[in-house]
């Protein structure tokens, strides 16, 4: 069985995701244990951030900082309220 793919992301508060994958599910996962050192730190930035996207696979953001699909949907809290 294929790992579902990212198909919409939602930045809210609190440096936490909301992720719909390509099989109908959604799922609330927290970044704060990512954002650290210099790389995935900039996360650190409210506004930036905000800025996140998919890329047809998992989420990324403008200069390159990605999670990891499976951490996305296998660590991911699910979320039927949304």
């Amino acid at each position: 069985m294929l790992r579902p793919t990212a198909t919409e992301v939602t930045p809210l508060d609190n440096y936490k995701l909301s992720v719909k994958f390509d099989n109908g599910e959604r799922k609330i996962f927290d970044v704060k244990p990512y954002i650290s050192g210099a790389w995935y730190g900039e996360l650190n930035n409210p506004s930036y951030f905000k800025s996140v996207t998919v890329d047809g696979f998992t989420v990324v953001w403008p200069n390159g900082q990605d999670i990891c699909p499976d951490d996305l949907y296998y660590l991911g809290a699910t979320n039927k309220g949304i």
